[in-house]
């Protein structure tokens, strides 16, 4: 139990409102409010004040569930982490505020990816039409047509990354910088986490599962016929799965990260960030060279049929890269 849920607890043990007890700290009823919602943390004279008018201990106050090890940590209020300059401190109201843009945020950015895996599916389809000439569709048709189409939805996402990117600047430090969280941050985060694991555990697998699955409409396609225009929409078919499986992914992953951020745990340590900042910048020149390298190819040998199967290779050897990254960063 948290401590805005002690406060809680002892104000209903008491018969309080919310107002009665403010009056008794000299406080206003919105102080207590935030209190009891966990999005501020009173200070040390008023844990003392409320310990007096409970009948409790300060210490009783102060300990959350975090486990023996930890609650030594946050003996008092003011007894906080003695860190170097160059590390910074979250507060409650900082770690609630960073929590509520990421889960506004999350789902804009899902969107914006899946949509730029969908961008070439026109013209995937109109490329394989026009090579039969089916319904009149003509291969500068074809390609023009395509690609206006592609390069909006492309434009659609860039901007939508950039103006979520914009929102999630205040709190980048939290991602890439180490950091120290003040009392009640950690115990606030990991229930919120316990809370979310079913879900984040529900979505993540059915996220992955739909990305394997979606190379079974061409394979099917592929034994079932030869047409080619057959199979080159279950190629577009099996865009559609995988937009919607990564979708999914990063709607869970995003706000399962954030509190793996707040509590500096498994991709967030301080090693890991430190890696992080080396991926991102070899990450940069991977996606982009590959990405012209994708277009080059495909647009010279006009096979979009199987110049795809680029993707799903580049993403196994960007995880290879990352890993291997990791591990020098690491030995350091």
């Amino acid at each position: 139990m948290i401590l805005a849920d002690k406060i809680i607890n002892e104000r209903k043990k008491n018969g309080w409102s919310q107002e009665e007890l403010a009056d008794q700290l000299g406080v206003s009823r919105q102080s207590v409010s935030k209190w009891e919602g966990a999005q501020a943390v009173p200070d040390i004279q008023k844990i003392i004040k409320m310990a007096e008018l409970f009948g409790v201990s300060t210490d009783y106050l102060l300990k959350d569930e975090l486990g023996e090890t930890e609650k030594e940590e946050y003996r008092t209020l003011s007894e906080t982490f003695e860190s170097a300059a160059d590390v910074r401190k979250v507060s409650l109201e900082e770690a609630n505020k960073f929590l509520s843009i990421i889960k506004e945020i999350t789902p804009q950015i899902a969107n914006a990816v899946s949509i730029c895996i969908l961008s070439p599916v026109l013209l995937i389809f109109l490329s394989a039409l026009s090579s039969r000439h089916i319904w009149g569709v003509t291969e500068p048709l074809a390609a023009g047509l395509g690609l206006v189409v592609l390069l909006l939805m492309v434009s659609v996402a860039v901007f939508v990354f950039i103006t979520t990117g914009i929102k999630k600047k205040p709190f980048e430090y939290i991602e890439k910088e180490p950091i120290e969280t003040e009392y009640g941050v950690s115990g606030m985060v990991k229930e919120r986490k316990e809370a979310y694991q079913g879900t984040y555990t529900a979505m993540l697998s059915g996220g992955i599962i739909c990305c394997i699955l979606s190379a079974l409409p061409i394979i099917v396609s592929s034994i079932a016929t030869q047409n080619e225009v057959v199979v080159v929409s279950m190629v577009c078919v099996c865009l559609i799965i995988v937009s919607f499986g990564v979708n999914i992914i990063i709607r869970s992953s995003s706000i399962w990260g954030s509190y793996d951020q707040l509590l500096q745990e498994n991709d967030f340590t301080v090693t890991s960030k430190k890696a992080s900042e080396k991926i991102e910048s070899v990450g940069g020149v991977y996606w982009t060279i590959l990405t012209a390298i994708y277009l080059l190819i495909s647009f010279l040998t006009r096979r979009w049929d199987i110049t795809w199967v680029i993707w799903p290779v580049a993403g196994v050897l960007y995880g290879a890269v990352s890993v291997i990254i990791k591990m020098v960063v690491s030995s350091k």
